[in-house]
């Protein structure tokens, strides 16, 4: 196990233990003084800053070129989370998420309406077939070969409320940490597309795979379908390259989406292309 590995485990199991002394606070006398309880947190604290700050470093040292590949989807859609606004993208290396992208689809006409906005109050959740995302197929960026495939956790419904966010900020989001990389990203595909490049899919559809490990794939082939497991508010494709097939050791890799480049945040997009199924 690397010191990395080792590291992010540990944390872990540290918030696991502040959760459960904090429990037997509440329901029993205490087993340690009060402020002995929140050591675990703080150590917990510290690691992740620690990795976070090796990590940036790592980046920054690693500076590999943007790798061009297909784009993950066809049709319209809007970037969210964009590597072209900010690095990391989503506010964190770990996981491999430095340069990782979010999109949303959009109606293809005006008569299809548009996509259930952000509402502060109401409505608290929606399902995900009030989203154009949810179902769309995900294809492969590149020829390669599947190295991981899951898609057995639910797809929960939209987060994208005041009270839904906080929800999953607050607690959900801290509970899916705790239990693990695969619980955050949801039903995932990774590929690996050579050079010591992987594509990672998170928040795929449950029961949508249609490839497993060991497969061989071509550009185009559609992998599974979009959908909203793991940490998401609603139904989306988040996307990343990284160094490492394991989620816990991987280093981000920029990409570039050939036809498209990278879309800011709020961009929309056409991708184009047809869809393969195997």
């Amino acid at each position: 196990m690397s010191v990395r590995k080792a590291a992010t485990t540990l944390s872990r199991c540290c918030w696991f233990v502040f959760v459960a002394l904090v429990l037997v606070g509440v329901f029993r006398d205490p087993l340690l003084p009060f402020g002995l309880t929140f050591v675990p947190a703080a150590v917990a604290v510290a690691i992740t800053v620690v990795l976070g700050r090796l990590s940036s470093r790592e980046v920054a040292a690693q500076a590999r070129p943007a790798v061009e590949v297909g784009p993950p989807v066809t049709g319209r859609w809007t970037a969210l989370n964009s590597p072209a606004d900010r690095v990391p993208s989503h506010g964190i290396h770990a996981y491999g998420q430095t340069y990782a992208i979010d999109v949303v689809a959009e109606p293809e006409t005006e008569a299809e309406g548009r996509r259930p906005p952000f509402r502060w109050v109401w409505p608290v959740a929606r399902r995900n077939e009030d989203f154009p995302a949810f179902g769309a197929p995900l294809l492969a960026v590149a020829e390669g070969t599947v190295v991981h495939a899951s898609d057995g956790q639910r797809d929960h419904l939209s987060r994208n409320s005041g009270p839904a966010l906080a929800y999953l900020m607050l607690f959900e989001g801290a509970v899916r940490d705790m239990a693990g990389a695969h619980r955050v990203v949801g039903n995932h595909i990774v590929l690996d597309i050579g050079d010591g490049t992987y594509a990672m899919y998170a928040h795929i559809r449950r029961g949508s795979l249609q490839v497993k490990a060991g497969d061989t794939v071509r550009t185009g082939q559609r992998l599974a379908r979009c959908g909203n497991s793991g940490n998401s508010t609603e139904p989306h494709v988040h996307f990343q390259l990284m160094d490492h097939p394991d989620l816990d050791l991987a280093r981000g890799v920029p990409f570039s989406w050939r036809g498209v480049g990278v879309p800011a945040n709020g961009e929309s997009f056409t991708a184009g292309g047809a869809v393969s199924t195997g």
